[in-house]
């Protein structure tokens, strides 16, 4: 099992669908491109291939520093952060634990503070937009704490802090099922993102949204989510409709309103379905909806 090019498709895939908001082959940025995303994935690749037994943070720094060299954008930060944990949960299985989320959780708990330092330079470096400044241990200083208790400060403010707090018990238990289910029900790998998507603006208010713009604003594109899926979300023609005009008001105002933490989250759940298996790489990708994006 080859891990970077799991983690690859997983980040080609959600970049690929026609997710509301984001980037995709047929919309795009003032400052972003579609290809610029395809890129980033196989510098995050190649980010993750050598050596495989360096840690969480020197994936994500090595990640960064590859995307910026041969991008020149932050694109994938977020991808980074959420799959470099789940790619160096590898070497610890299978002897030493028994399930690929036992393994997760103890590649956590092994962060230490030079993951730390590694992170805070990758993020200083990417430079994502809408970072404020935190009450204890901002990434414009130097961390004095483990990578863990890092993101366990930040966790009530950022989905994918929120994951390490919490085991990535949201990818696990709640976005890898919910693409799963879908997929089951649609057949296609697009449609079962696009309807992941959905649900998770739906049950979480985005992180990106939310610095950039408050958490009010986060909030009001979360009902807005959950109005598309009392609709049917993509499974009816009225859902889909509601679905084009939420995409419609979240590029409204430039990129303002672009989810993009939910992107990373999605991409998450994607290498996970890869892991663990449960869908293969060659799995029929397009989802032929004329009243879509």
């Amino acid at each position: 099992m080859i891990l970077e090019h799991l983690a690859e498709v997983a980040c080609i895939w959600e970049a690929t669908a026609r997710k509301v908001g984001n980037v995709h082959p047929t919309a795009e940025f003032a400052d972003l491109s579609y290809l610029d995303f395809v890129q980033s994935a196989a510098a995050l690749g190649a980010g993750f291939k050598y050596p495989l037994h360096s840690g969480v943070g020197w994936k994500v720094r090595r990640a960064v520093e590859l995307t910026r060299e041969h991008v020149g954008k932050n694109t994938n930060l977020g991808i980074a952060l959420l799959l470099s944990p789940l790619v160096g949960s590898w070497e610890l299985m299978p002897v030493k634990l028994p399930t690929f989320r036992s393994a997760v959780e103890a590649a956590l708990s092994r962060l230490d503070e030079v993951d730390a330092t590694e992170v805070y330079h990758a993020i200083r470096l990417a430079n994502p937009g809408g970072l404020g400044d935190a009450p204890e241990q901002d990434v414009r200083d130097e961390p004095t704490v483990t990578l863990l208790e890092a993101m366990k400060l930040a966790a009530d403010r950022d989905m994918i802090a929120r994951q390490y707090a919490n085991g990535f018990a949201d990818v696990f238990d709640f976005g890898t099922p919910a693409f799963l289910d879908a997929f089951a029900k649609f057949g296609s790998v697009e449609a079962a993102i696009v309807d992941c998507q959905l649900r998770w603006l739906a049950a979480f208010p985005d992180s990106l949204i939310a610095r950039k713009n408050g958490l009010a604003v986060a909030e009001d594109v979360q009902k807005r989510a959950a109005a598309v899926l009392e609709l049917g979300g993509i499974a009816t023609p009225e859902g889909r409709a509601a679905g084009v005009a939420l995409d419609k008001h979240l590029r409204s105002d430039g990129n303002k309103l672009n989810p993009g933490t939910t992107a990373d989250l999605i991409a998450g759940c994607l290498f996970v379905a890869l892991r663990e298996g449960k869908i293969a790489p060659s799995a029929p990708f397009r989802w032929p909806s004329p009243d879509w994006l």
